[in-house]
């Protein structure tokens, strides 16, 4: 897969590294050649030695990689350690036992900091609240839980005791729940009685109980039920018990138990091209090692600091960089339970000037919704702690970089566009602070230790400046996944099939500037082909938001007799704008695509709506787009998305 077409859209700005993160960085330029040579020279060396200086090991491991099951890798053969007391119990003996580890914030307003010491009571307890629910190493435990502490404090004692943990998005359906307790085999179901989100109850005890009908095929054998909305439910004796009951039973001492480095640590599902999700797994030792390293060095992590990545748990972001990263670094962690605009579209920033935050963590896709509300919420506070941003999800355009960079970070914030996946277990491509100028829409280059190359469709490399393929990576990484949860052949044929497995196939395609920055264009099966000419669905959208009027937009492929496919664009507007006549703008959008890559990528048809259909994580469900563009009946599951209202809104949206 290739393209020859020169897109203009090939950015110019670049803002040069700040001289306090020059000097200050955790990673300096220096430090960053020096760790890319070795890892191209001594790989086994580079990635030992980073085991050895950053890990608590209980036994030292003999060997760095094992390869002679390629592509089913392992790490730190003979190495064991415990993911927990990595987390926690090393940071207890100076002076960040009492440093708070987590301060929460409900959507309500109300404030809870929980130290490291605290924590450690708090996840010790609970660790041994879970053995005496009969709960053993290798077992798997769900966890669909809101956006508060004890979700957290669930993971950790799950990798206490060697328990596998599998958690379960809050937002998603009884029914995605159902699938993947029965996918895992999951003993012990841990929810709430409710979660808070845009000021309305969530029912999540009663989506449980939904999916642990009689009738229906799981092992779930207990659920513990915590109180946070104070929702009467049901609940099942002998199966049934309350948080505070379980933990009422047992004490604090609960050593952290030695697990082997290739030992599986959780079970994340992510989707399928099928529309299946995949349960991929990653191992303790590997998978902490990368998580800890890239927070550190992307995120220029430090004691002072308090840190805040919007996602939810339920995703490989709060995994990586809401859970284990951050603490595996002895970090301030900050969370938030509700919705990014309630009760106002100032509640980011009001959160930010409270709490004196000093890093951000967030989606594209909550930037330009914050762009469509106008400047001045962000203007109304003190958004002077920021000294960095980050942004993770998808490819940011531009525009509402620019927005970020200059209505957020006040233009002296470095923005940290990570590109990584579920799969990858941490990031890959992004700019470091104290290393990488930035260049608006790229997420710069390879992390120290990341081979990553573009290729076609043979699987040769393509070394052309801004000629664009497949995104691969060609040599194995710590944080790697293992594989997907009892089906290995999946694994092989998802990701390394396609070239013999000598490469890690993102799914992405890429493109590569002439001093080697890489810009995703989007997903593969989301490229289009327009006259036998392959576009990114990220380039043209890009174009699209580039004008002053729009803050989204979203391209998918229809059919067309003579280009075999034409594109249709959804367009949401910002609120100023709404009024502007339809015509018009449908015109000058066009125009602007034709002059900023070329009539080639001129859509076809251009609609108008209020907002796009998102997952709850803020990702644009665009095969949803593509069966509305195409007027198909919709049968994709709904079950992540966001609003409801949206899909209703797209069935009458103006062109």
């Amino acid at each position: 897969m290739s393209t020859s077409i020169d897109s203009a859209l090939s950015e110019t700005r670049s803002f040069p590294v700040p001289a306090h993160f020059a000097s200050q960085a955790n990673m300096d330029a220096e430090t960053f050649a020096r760790l890319n040579r070795q890892a191209t020279e001594d790989p086994d060396g580079f990635w030992g030695d980073l085991a050895r200086q950053h890990l608590d090991w209980d036994v030292p491991f003999q060997r760095v990689l094992e390869v002679d099951q390629a592509p089913f890798y392992r790490w730190f053969g003979g190495g064991q350690l415990n993911v927990a007391y990595n987390c926690v119990d090393r940071h207890l003996r100076g002076a960040t036992r009492h440093k708070a580890a987590l301060i929460w914030e409900g959507e309500d307003g109300s404030v809870r900091t929980v130290t490291y010491a605290q924590l450690h009571r708090e996840m010790s307890l609970f660790a041994n609240a879970l053995k005496h629910q009969g709960v053993q190493k290798g077992d798997r435990v769900a966890i669909y839980m809101p956006m508060v502490p004890e979700a957290i404090i669930a993971m950790l004692a799950c990798a206490r005791i060697g328990a596998i943990h599998t958690v379960v998005f809050g937002g998603f359906s009884a029914e995605a729940l159902k699938d993947r307790l029965e996918d895992t085999d999951a003993k012990v179901l841990i929810t709430a009685d409710g979660a808070w989100r845009a000021g309305k109850m969530v029912p999540l005890k009663r989506h449980a109980d939904q999916a642990l009908l009689r009738e229906h095929e799981h092992s779930v054998r207990h659920v513990i039920v915590l109180r946070r909305t104070g929702a009467d439910i049901d609940m099942q004796e002998g199966r049934d018990i309350w948080w505070e009951d379980a933990v009422a039973d047992v004490n604090a001492d609960c050593p952290a138990l030695s697990m082997q480095a290739e030992d599986t640590l959780f079970i994340l599902y992510t989707s399928g091209s099928t529309g299946k999700p995949k349960g991929v797994f990653h191992s303790s030792a590997g998978y902490l090692l990368w998580t800890m390293l890239t927070t550190r060095w992307v995120f220029d992590i430090k004691p002072e600091d308090v840190y805040w990545c919007t996602a939810d748990i339920g995703w490989i972001t709060g995994h990586s960089y809401v859970v284990y990263g951050p603490l595996a670094n002895g970090a301030t962690v900050f969370l938030y339970e509700g919705a990014p605009m309630h009760p106002q579209p100032d509640r980011f920033w009001k959160m930010i000037a409270r709490h004196g935050i000093s890093i951000l963590y967030t989606a594209p896709t909550a930037v330009r919704a914050f762009m469509k509300m106008g400047d001045e919420w962000p203007q109304r506070h003190d958004l002077s702690s920021l000294r960095l941003l980050g942004s993770v999800g998808e490819p940011m355009n531009p525009e509402a970089w620019m927005w970020y960079y200059k209505q957020i970070g006040g233009g002296r914030c470095p923005v940290a566009d990570t590109w990584w996946q579920t799969e990858t277990g941490g990031h890959m491509i992004a700019p470091l602070p104290g290393v990488t100028a930035n260049r608006p829409g790229s997420c710069a280059l390879p992390l120290p230790g990341i081979s990553a190359r573009i290729v076609n469709d043979q699987g040769a490399p393509i070394t052309a400046p801004n000629a664009g393929g497949y995104l691969v990576i060609d040599r194995p990484w710590p944080g790697m996944l293992r594989g997907v949860w009892g089906n290995p052949e999946r694994y092989v044929e998802s990701y390394w099939a396609r070239f013999d497995n000598r490469y890690y196939i993102a799914g992405d395609s890429a493109r590569r500037d002439a001093d080697g920055y890489f810009w995703v264009m989007g997903r593969i099966d989301d490229v289009l082909n327009v006259s036998g000419h392959r576009l990114g669905t990220a380039e043209v959208e890009s174009a699209l938001v580039a004008h002053p009027a729009v803050s989204e937009a979203a391209i998918v492929g229809i059919p067309h007799e003579i280009k075999g496919e034409a594109i249709c664009a959804f367009v949401v507007l910002k609120h100023q704008h709404q009024g502007d006549d339809r015509d018009e703008l449908g015109a000058a959008l066009r125009a602007q695509v034709t002059e900023l890559i070329g009539a080639i990528a001129r859509p076809d048809d251009i609609r108008f709506t209020d907002a796009l259909p998102k997952t709850r994580s803020g990702k644009i469900m665009r095969r949803l787009l593509r069966s509305i563009a195409r007027g198909e009946e919709v049968t994709q599951d709904m079950s992540t998305l966001e609003d409801e209202g949206t899909l209703q809104n797209l069935g009458t949206v103006k062109r």
